[in-house]
C-alpha cells in the first residue's frame, strides 16, 4: 500500500477494530438483560434476536440507494453515532429504573439498520481509498481483526458480564462505536460528492436497484445464494447446537465456550493464508475450493456426544469450518467488489445484507420449529445435508474484473 493510503487505510482498520471487539464483548447482552432484568420468557428473547435481523433489515432497505448518492465517510460517522446514542440508552434507562422491553426491541432495530447501512457506506470507501491489488490484503486484515475478537471477545465479555452485569457490555459497546467514528473522522482526506444521473430524488423503483443489479449479474447471483444460504445455515443452527449441547448432553456453559472459541485461531490462519493462496493458484480457484471445503464441516455436529470426546468433535469440526471461512471471506469480498461498478457498490452491499439478515432471521424461526418437531440432532442433520449442496451455488466461470 502507499504511504498515503497507508496511513488513512490503517485509520479505518483501527476504527473497525474497536467497534468489531466492542460486539462481540457485548455477544448475547441484550438477551441477558432481557432475561436477568426484565424477566422475559423464551418467546419474547427469540422474537429479540429475531427483530433486529428482519425489521433492522426491512427499516434499511430504503438506505443502500440513500447512501449510494452521498460522501461515505459522513453517513459512516453518522451511523456510528445513531449506534452510540441507541446503545448507551440502555444502560441510561436501567440506571433510572425505566429500561423496558419495547426499548430493547426498538434499539435492536435501530442498531441493525444502522449496522446495514454502515457496511454499505464502509465497503464503496473502501474500494474508493485503496488501489485494486491492496483490496485482498485490506479484506485479509478485517477478517484477520474479525476472527481475534470472536476468539477474545465473548469470554472477556462473559467475565464483564459477570463482575459489573450486563447492562456494562452493553455500555462498553456504545462507546466502541463512538470511537470508531472518532477514528473515521480521523482518515482525513477529501471525498467528491457522487453525481446523480437522472432523477434527483429517490425513487421506489430506486429501492430495488441493489436487488435488480445483483441478479442481473453472472458471478453476483449465485454468489449472493450461496452466501445467504452458508451463512444462514450456520447461525440458524447455533441455538439449535446450545440447546443439544448445554441441555441434552451436560456440557458445561465453560466446555461451550471452549468448544467455539479456540478453533477461531482457524480464522486468523485461513485470513493468512489467503493472499498467499490467490497468488500461487489464482483468485476464482481460490474461491472455488475454499467455498466448497466450507461447506463439508456442518454435518459433523450431528454426531457429537457426551464427554471429552464430543468436545474434541465440536473442536475440531470448527476449526475445519473456521478455517476455510476465514480462506473465503477475503477473496469473496474482494471478488465481490472487483466484480460490482463503484457507482453500484452502496446499492449492491445493503441489498446484500439486507437479504442476509432476512433469511438468517426466517432460518432461525424455521429451525426452531424443526427442532422442536424432531429434534436438535436432527435438526443439525438437516441443515449439513442441505450445506453439502451449496458449492453447487457458487460461479463457476471466472469473470474478469469491471
Amino acid at each position: 500500500m502507499g504511504r498515503e493510503t497507508g496511513r488513512r487505510f490503517a485509520w479505518l482498520w483501527a476504527a473497525y477494530a474497536v467497534s468489531t471487539f466492542g460486539t462481540w464483548i457485548a455477544f448475547d447482552a441484550f438477551p441477558l438483560i432481557a432475561i436477568l432484568a426484565l424477566h422475559a420468557g423464551p418467546g419474547q428473547v427469540s422474537l429479540l434476536a429475531a427483530a433486529g435481523l428482519a425489521v433492522g433489515a426491512a427499516v434499511a432497505v430504503p438506505l443502500g440507494p440513500w447512501v449510494e448518492f452521498r460522501r461515505k465517510r459522513p453517513v459512516m460517522v453518522a451511523m456510528d453515532l445513531i449506534r452510540f446514542a441507541a446503545l448507551m440508552s440502555v444502560p441510561a434507562a436501567f440506571a433510572l429504573g425505566r429500561l423496558t422491553f419495547a426499548q430493547l426491541l426498538v434499539v435492536a432495530v435501530v442498531a441493525g439498520a444502522a449496522d446495514i447501512a454502515f457496511k454499505a457506506a464502509s465497503g464503496a470507501f473502501l474500494k474508493a481509498l485503496v488501489e485494486p491489488e491492496d483490496l485482498l490484503v485490506a479484506n485479509g486484515r478485517f477478517e484477520s481483526t474479525t476472527w481475534t475478537a470472536t476468539a477474545l471477545g465473548p469470554p472477556l465479555g462473559g467475565a464483564a458480564i459477570g463482575l459489573f452485569g450486563p447492562v456494562t457490555t452493553v455500555a462498553a459497546n456504545a462507546v466502541s462505536f463512538l470511537l470508531s467514528a472518532l477514528g473515521i473522522r480521523a482518515i482525513g482526506g477529501r471525498e467528491p460528492r457522487p453525481v446523480r444521473a437522472g432523477a434527483p430524488r429517490l425513487r421506489a423503483r430506486d429501492l430495488l436497484d441493489g436487488w435488480r443489479y445483483i441478479l442481473s449479474h453472472p458471478a453476483l447471483r449465485p454468489l449472493l445464494f450461496n452466501t445467504v444460504l452458508v451463512n444462514g445455515l450456520i447461525m440458524a443452527t447455533a441455538p439449535v447446537i446450545a440447546v443439544l449441547m448445554l441441555g441434552d448432553l451436560g456440557f458445561a456453559p465453560w466446555q461451550y465456550g471452549l468448544a467455539f472459541g479456540a478453533p477461531c485461531v482457524g480464522g486468523l490462519i485461513g485470513s493468512r493464508l489467503s493472499r498467499r493462496l490467490v497468488a500461487r493458484a489464482g483468485q476464482h480457484r481460490v474461491m472455488l475450493a475454499a467455498g466448497a471445503l466450507r461447506a463439508c464441516w456442518s454435518l459433523g455436529l450431528a454426531f457429537v456426544g457426551p464427554g471429552a470426546a464430543g468436545l474434541a468433535l465440536v473442536i475440531v469440526v470448527q476449526l475445519g469450518l473456521v478455517t476455510c471461512m476465514g480462506v473465503y471471506n477475503p477473496v469473496f469480498a474482494t471478488y465481490r467488489l472487483e466484480q460490482t461498478a463503484s457507482d453500484r457498490v452502496a446499492r449492491t452491499l445493503s441489498a446484500w445484507s439486507v437479504t442476509s439478515n432476512a433469511t438468517i432471521a426466517a432460518l432461525t424461526a424455521l429451525w426452531g420449529l424443526l427442532a422442536a418437531a424432531t429434534s436438535p440432532r436432527a435438526a443439525i442433520a438437516i441443515a449439513g445435508v442441505l450445506m453439502l449442496a451449496t458449492p453447487a451455488l457458487l460461479p463457476r466461470r471466472a469473470l474478469a474484473r469491471i
